[in-house]
């Protein structure tokens, strides 16, 4: 079988994961990193085993790499990206696939010139918790979907991340931060969503980081921190999301479905694995179903091997380009709601990504995919 050759650019804390993945996958392989700091990419080319730590303008003009990872920051995804499609590269980025609207059109637009593929993270909905909720839906477990609530809460970074401070700048904040892993997997168990509504606030003008190696540092917030949204999806189903970063404590479920025969409990989106519950109308009590598909621990890289199948069959990638863009329309929509006071319209669509075949584990990945 071919074997997709990639070049990875960014050697943050993210990239450490992807590294060790990309060794479980015959499907591709890094063959090159690179970083703005040349030593730290040297020292991860050593930890990891790959054959060359470079500059991105080397990495970018290498004929051989026929992907780019793109792990840097969500300010210069859309940069990245651009320059590695005008080389000639198929593109996997890291969440959001660009900050704005026009520079994540701009990157589909010159990849659809080009002819070469898009995809972008996350790909924790190709994971076995929401993979099994998938097919649960598809079977009509719970009916058809009528519902949805989605919630991600917390205090924020700044007690615990090394550099929190891009987290409230533009691009950052719990809807861009988070709402990419809850927006993704709510459209992949039920299709894209045509209109929503959002109430935003900065609730903490200023924030003070309490972790090393900045401690006492004071970041000004430039982005909302506390996101409260409607979506309705072109099914007819209406669901509820709350991202914060405003938030101490709370009970709330990560995700909940509701349809017109019971109801199921979603697993963290920003895992693979996770429970699953369902309850139809005429039962007492929830159930925990036993997982339908693999990679239940950290497995990003998923999609990046789902790509990689795609380019050597000419198929459509799961977490493809026009997905992201959709994914990225939703969340400033709820901004864009909250400050014209009205429902925001969305101008985009994608479909309903495929869903995985049950049973997929590392071990057989590959033959189910080349047969799917």
């Amino acid at each position: 079988m071919q074997t997709i050759k990639a070049g990875l650019v960014g050697c943050g804390n993210i990239s450490k994961i992807y590294f060790e993945n990309a060794k479980k996958f015959n499907v591709f392989d890094i063959v090159a990193c690179s970083d703005l700091d040349l030593e730290r990419a040297k020292q991860s080319a050593e930890k990891f085993g790959i054959p060359k730590a470079c500059t991105t303008e080397e990495l970018l003009s290498d004929p051989d790499i026929d992907l780019v990872i793109n792990l840097t920051i969500p300010a210069v995804h859309a940069k990245v990206a651009l320059a590695a499609i005008e080389a000639g590269k198929h593109v996997y980025g890291e969440k959001p696939l660009a900050v704005l609207r026009e520079d994540a059109q701009k990157v589909l637009e010159l990849a659809k010139e080009k002819g070469v593929l898009v995809a972008n993270a996350p790909d924790t909905f190709l994971g076995g918790g929401i993979q099994t909720c998938r097919k649960l839906i598809d079977d009509g477990w719970i009916g058809r979907p009528v519902s949805a609530t989605a919630f991600m809460m917390n205090h924020g970074h700044e007690n615990w991340h090394p550099d929190p401070g891009f987290y409230y700048q533009t691009g950052g904040g719990p809807m861009f931060d988070m709402g990419p892993y809850y927006i993704t997997a709510l459209i992949s168990l039920m299709g894209p969503v045509k209109r929503v509504t959002g109430s935003t606030n900065i609730t903490f003008p200023e924030r003070t980081i309490t972790s090393q190696p900045k401690y006492g540092e004071k970041i000004l917030v430039n982005t909302p921190t506390q996101i409260n949204g409607i979506l309705d999806f072109q099914n007819g189903a209406v669901a509820s999301i709350i991202t914060s970063f405003d938030t101490w404590y709370h009970h709330l479920p990560n995700i909940e479905v509701h349809g017109t025969e019971g109801s199921m409990v979603v697993p963290d989106p920003n895992r693979f694995g996770g429970p699953v519950y369902v309850r139809r109308h005429d039962q007492k009590e929830w159930s925990e179903i036993p997982l339908t598909h693999g990679f239940t621990e950290n497995s990003r890289g998923l999609g990046i091997a789902d790509m990689s199948h795609a380019i050597l069959t000419g198929k459509e990638s799961r977490a493809n380009g026009e997905l992201a863009y959709h994914v990225l329309d939703v969340m400033h929509g709820f901004q864009d709601s909250s400050d014209t006071n009205q429902h925001y319209q969305l101008t985009s669509t994608c479909q309903q990504p495929e869903a995985l075949p049950i049973g997929m584990n590392y071990g057989n990945f590959d033959d189910l995919l080349r047969g799917y």
